[in-house]
């Protein structure tokens, strides 16, 4: 567990020995405005330093056993494999098979997603806004990882609820054409547009990509900004990092 100078919601579910995972809040930290405290994004304005001290107090927080492997997320389905590289590579995915190695995604309404073997020698994390969630990138992520997708668990973490997350009929159709059943995951409103429930979207291509363990955090970040950072409340907002890591 992760002191109290710093927010973090532990993973919820049955994470194979030796794996640890979680989502980090908005507690904590240097970060100050709208990106207060405890901001871990490089790329939204905030101070440098202040970017660099809250990613000194979150490996400390929580005794990481290495610097996380940062990403340049562009809403694609690229996975990329880390092996003990130093770089922030562009890639909205990532996957280990080796210890001591920790993997991270930023967001702020995005769905962030962690994934284990269940012998815990294989981990991946992915952020999963809509664009890439349609594109494939979990589909991506557990190829990746090499094993069936029956020997996968996955945890879905905090992101945008569906009463917050409207979209347009573009949005809804690009997951019709993928698949059909996907429909019942709109809802139509007053507005002419859908509200969409982006951790059920998630849970429908898991599912049918074949895992069978996924388990959800049910915690939306448009909802909570006590605890988590929102793009769509707050466009000047911080992010949160979800991480997985499995110890040396």
């Amino acid at each position: 567990m992760a002191p109290a100078a710093i927010g973090w919601l532990p993973a919820g579910f049955a994470a194979p020995p030796g794996v640890q995972a979680g989502t980090t809040t908005r507690h904590g930290g240097v970060s100050e405005g709208s990106r207060a405290a405890f901001n871990l994004a490089a790329h939204v304005g905030d101070a440098p330093t202040a970017v660099a001290a809250n990613r000194a107090q979150l490996r400390t927080a929580l005794a990481l056993p290495a610097e996380p492997l940062w990403l340049e997320q562009v809403h694609g389905t690229d996975v990329v494999v880390h092996d003990g590289r130093r770089d922030v590579p562009r890639a909205d995915a990532a996957v280990a098979f080796e210890p001591g190695r920790v993997l991270a995604v930023l967001t702020a309404d995005c769905l962030p997603v962690v994934f284990a073997s269940r012998d815990g020698r294989r981990i991946g994390v992915a952020h999963a806004g809509w664009r890439g969630l349609v594109a494939g990138v979990l589909e991506r992520t557990v190829a990746a990882l090499g094993v069936p997708a029956a020997e996968l668990v996955a945890w879905l973490g905090p992101a945008i609820g569906m009463p917050a997350f409207e979209v347009g009929e573009e949005v809804r159709a690009a997951f019709v054409a993928a698949a059909p059943g996907d429909a019942t995951r709109f809802v139509a409103n007053s507005r002419g547009r859908w509200q969409a429930d982006l951790a059920g979207l998630a849970r429908a291509r898991l599912e049918r990509a074949g895992l069978v363990s996924i388990a959800d955090a049910a915690l939306c970040t448009h909802a909570d900004p006590a605890r988590f950072y929102s793009h769509r409340r707050d466009p000047a907002s911080g992010r949160q990092a979800t991480l997985v890591w499995r110890q040396s």
